[in-house]
């Protein structure tokens, strides 16, 4: 990482951000925290990260040894970004960075939140006491993309990929699931309007969408 901007400090803290704090860096690894991505996933996750710069990150967290570009395997045969086992340490960090971030205001021009992000919201916003006693898997299709979302033994676990026997599932949009979850909007409006389709049972998919309180100002 030759001619790469230093703190120039022995902290660990200065030289964690010597590796992952350039602009972006932080939401490239959020990207890929839910699993490999393409470079052109990477550009839908982050629109208004130009390719260059995508580019740029994409090496120094290479560089670093936080993210890896490898070849899938046949039939698919594309090449991918996924983090190292030392990139996915960065986890709770990011989780932690944005529930401390869940109360700042929101950027102008609107809420606009892809789907991994309204995912990791999930896990940074996660009540476990609010779970006690839930044991259920629910399908998740945001845009078309599924995931699988269990609680058990007031545990939270995500992943993507279709639920396995679900006891329900939420069809929607980001925008939608977000404004169902910290927005107002009730189950029977969202429907009403059609941007929302629920399959299963309801009390799983009531219970599901109180699991996820915003922190509370203090």
């Amino acid at each position: 990482m030759a001619g790469k901007r230093t703190y120039g400090d022995s902290c660990g803290i200065a030289r964690a951000l010597d590796l992952v704090g350039e602009r972006w860096a932080l939401l490239v690894v959020r990207e890929l925290l839910l699993g490999p991505k393409r470079f052109t996933d990477l550009r839908a996750g982050l629109p208004n990260l130009g390719p260059d710069v995508l580019t740029q990150r994409l090496r120094e967290l290479a560089d670093a040894e936080v993210v890896v570009r490898r070849k899938l395997d046949p039939p698919a045969g594309a090449w991918v970004y996924e983090l190292t086992d030392r990139g996915r340490e960065l986890e709770p960090v990011v989780i932690g960075l944005g529930r401390w971030g869940a109360l700042a205001p929101f950027p102008p021009g609107g809420m606009r939140i892809g789907v991994d992000s309204t995912v990791l919201a999930l896990k940074t916003l996660f009540d476990a006491e609010a779970a006690a006693g839930l044991d259920a898997t629910l399908g998740l299709r945001l845009d078309g993309q599924r995931f699988s979302v269990a609680v058990a033994d007031g545990a939270l676990a995500v992943a993507r990929g279709p639920a396995d026997s679900p006891d329900a599932v939420i069809e929607t949009d980001p925008g939608t699931l977000t404004g169902l979850l910290w927005g107002g909007l009730s189950p029977a409006d969202a429907e009403g309007t059609g941007s929302v389709t629920f399959e299963g049972k309801r009390a799983a998919i009531r219970r599901f969408l109180k699991l996820f309180p915003l922190p509370a100002r203090e």
